[in-house]
């Protein structure tokens, strides 16, 4: 049975602040939280460690534009501690979050909705999406952890275009890029995503609701899924990457496998493969998150970024032979190192079965 549509009501009524949770005050996290709170939300966030204890003692601290913002937010690892939410933002890493959903059942009101601020192919990516409605995809979701969750009226998607990193506990450093896509899975543009929009706007956050979130997705994939595993493996920042012909070649050639499995079910790329590497490689000096957890010994994000691409192309017929070597290499060196879970991939026995 289908569950029930976004709410009607906006998350911002005339007049009053939104009291919004952030869950995971990491790079993404953070960088709203600061902004959110300086514009005078009521805003807490759930963080861990020494990141934690830094938020208290000095606030959460952003590097934005030239100036240093510190922001008074509640901080705490336990959303026991925060009460019901006006929204809620979950801006933690793929592998994190099936430990991380259950945890949210605190911060949800009768309509609080759910932001999934994250990279790569979510768990929702085809409810509601024409002929493919329903479709799950097992190297998101293999254990059916994020389904059993349920609340699917309350999610909304988030695209993610911006560079932040931490340099120490308690401080964002902002470094390129400011845009982010709100859209409902549905394809409606309801009155919380058009409210939370107006609230992160008015906050100096580059924001934009769009009725077409699933090939918002997409297209962010898209340079993700050479970059990113890539990036892992050389050890090279963005511009080296594109800039260097025989790894320029490499990503070309993914970026031109996954396009065809994303015009099986409905997603135009947007771009050339050219324009995409492109555009990817104008981030001079940037290290892809997946590089920067690999280097800091936090589990990778291979699943939704480059396996859930392999699984599609699978669904649909399509080969995707340079995505699998690149995987291949990715997940084994990612697995030497404790940080994905690898089996080196069917036998040639299991395939002809």
């Amino acid at each position: 049975m289908r569950c029930a549509g976004p709410s009607t009501r906006s998350i911002r009524p005339t007049g009053r602040s939104v009291k919004l949770c952030i869950v995971g005050a990491g790079s993404i996290g953070g960088f709203i939280a600061a902004l959110m709170a300086e514009a005078g939300h009521e805003v807490s966030v759930v963080a861990r460690g020494a990141h934690l204890d830094a938020i208290r003692s000095g606030g959460l601290r952003l590097d934005f534009e030239g100036r240093r913002i510190t922001a008074a937010v509640e901080a705490s690892d336990d959303p026991a501690n925060l009460g019901p939410q006006d929204c809620v933002i979950v801006a933690v890493k793929a592998p994190s979050l099936p430990g991380v959903l259950p945890m949210l059942k605190p911060l949800l009101g009768s309509e609080t909705p759910i932001v999934t601020a994250m990279n790569g192919i979510p768990w929702w990516m085809f409810d509601g999406f024409g002929e493919h409605d329903g479709l799950t995809l097992r190297t998101v979701d293999g254990d059916g952890a994020l389904a059993r969750f349920g609340n699917r009226e309350r999610l909304v998607g988030c695209v993610i275009h911006i560079a932040c990193d931490v340099p120490e506990p308690g401080l964002i450093r902002h470094n390129k890029l400011n845009r982010f896509i709100l859209g409902e899975p549905d394809g409606t543009l309801s009155l919380r995503v058009t409210g939370l929009v107006d609230a992160m706007t008015a906050a100096g956050i580059g924001v934009e609701a769009t009725a077409r979130i699933q090939q918002e997705v997409w297209i962010k994939l898209l340079g993700n899924l050479p970059f990113a595993p890539i990036s892992m493996i050389t050890g090279e920042i963005n511009d080296i990457m594109a800039g260097t012909p025989d790894i320029r070649r490499l990503m070309l050639d993914m970026f031109e496998e996954a396009a065809a499995v994303g015009r099986h079910f409905g997603l135009d790329p947007g771009m050339t493969a050219e324009a995409r590497i492109d555009l990817g490689g104008s981030l001079a000096g940037f290290k892809t998150s997946t590089r920067q957890d690999f280097e800091q010994g936090r589990p990778v994000e291979l699943d939704v970024i480059v396996n859930a691409v392999r699984e599609m192309g699978d669904i649909a017929g399509i080969d995707t032979p340079t995505i699998d070597i690149v995987y291949a290499l990715a997940a084994q060196k990612a697995a030497i190192a404790g940080l994905y879970r690898y089996d080196g991939g069917p036998s040639e026995e299991n395939e002809a079965a």
